[in-house]
């Protein structure tokens, strides 16, 4: 994924950013009840904070509305970039396949976490570690079955894109 050979200094955890972190989940689930108690704070280089957010799933009826979600969005909005390269994650649970995904997509630094997957489903049911073991089955054995269809006609379209010079990179 790292596209250069140079392993990167985990940075110091920053105590503060972690209880912000987490003070924003307490917000969202015990307060606003607009979703699970997720909470997540992205800092710069710098480690100045640059995005917060917190789940707010059954506020906005939207399964992808997760904290880190919502943090990474806001996040790439201010630097005006889908990259935020050099930027930490801090968030008060263990990131979910999805959200795991983004930050990779994003490209994220390093991730702090402070409670564990095993710790949401046993104090509110979330499915999480269901979800990982899903992801590693063959696509067509999963709970929700997926089967290749019509593969040259989008491959038509992959080799278009890689032909054109002025493609998006990611």
């Amino acid at each position: 994924m790292k596209k250069n050979c140079q392993k990167e200094i985990t940075p110091k955890p920053n105590e503060s950013h972690m209880l912000r972190a987490i003070a924003l989940g307490r917000k969202g689930a015990l307060i606003e009840k607009s979703g699970g108690p997720f909470g997540c704070v992205i800092v710069d280089k710098n480690g100045e904070v640059i995005a917060e957010g917190y789940n707010q799933v059954i506020k906005n009826n939207d399964p992808t509305w997760h904290a880190e979600m919502h943090a990474i969005r806001d996040a790439c909005q201010k630097v005006r970039s889908p990259h935020l390269t050099g930027c930490v994650l801090y968030t008060s649970a263990e990131c979910c396949p999805m959200c795991l995904a983004a930050a990779y997509w994003a490209r994220i630094s390093h991730i702090f976490y402070a409670s564990h997957m095993t710790d949401a489903y046993h104090y509110g049911k979330f499915q999480d570690l269901e979800i990982v073991t899903e992801l590693v089955k063959e696509p067509q054995t999963r709970e929700i079955p997926s089967y290749e269809f019509k593969r040259q006609e989008a491959v038509e379209v992959w080799k278009e894109f890689s032909s054109m010079p002025n493609r998006t990179h990611y």
